[in-house]
């Protein structure tokens, strides 16, 4: 499999595990004309400096029909903070309001082409991703000089295509399962 590229279709999952209790595949979003997958973990500190910030943008672009998820594929073996248990108390103490789901095998993450956390995969109502990279240009709120999330929704919530459709992301590496 190649590298997911702006233009190709959502990969598919089924039932993966929310913190919530319930079983996520990608036709749970289906009534939402954008989704918003965030590669993310418990531990990764670039993921922690962004976690207020996704609670943020859950909740300003709600109203446009964009549906954020966390999800993490991390290896929980080498990084037991990593495990469900530590996400759901994670959701619980950081107040998410929006679906955090565990990728196991890493499968999701693997169809993603992910390689760190945070990495944003923006979809279309068509499940077209139209945006891949960053949530923001810097982990410390008070220097960010570009808000490429946020600006690629606000175009995609108009219909239009991202002005840019990729960005560097930056964080931690995925932790992948030895094999």
């Amino acid at each position: 499999m190649g590298k997911l590229r702006v233009g190709d279709t959502a990969p598919d999952f089924r039932g993966l595990l929310g913190t919530d209790g319930k079983r996520y595949s990608l036709s749970s979003f289906a009534d939402s004309p954008v989704l918003v997958l965030v590669v993310s973990c418990n531990h990764c500190p670039s993921v922690q400096a962004y976690e207020d910030r996704m609670v943020a943008i859950q909740r300003d672009y709600q109203q446009h029909g964009v549906r954020l998820v966390a999800v993490n594929s991390n290896d929980d073996s080498d990084y037991p903070e990593d495990s469900y248990e530590n996400m759901v108390k994670r959701a619980k103490e950081k107040g998410f309001n929006f679906p955090y789901i565990r990728d196991p095998d890493q499968s999701l993450a693997r169809a993603l082409s992910a390689i760190c956390t945070p990495e944003i995969f923006v979809f279309d109502k068509e499940r077209r991703l139209v945006y891949h990279g960053r949530i923001d240009d810097s982990r410390d709120p008070t220097m960010v000089t570009t808000h490429d999330l946020r600006n690629a929704l606000d175009t995609i919530a108009v219909g239009k295509k991202p002005p840019v459709a990729e960005t560097r992301p930056f964080g931690c590496s995925v932790k992948w399962r030895r094999r």
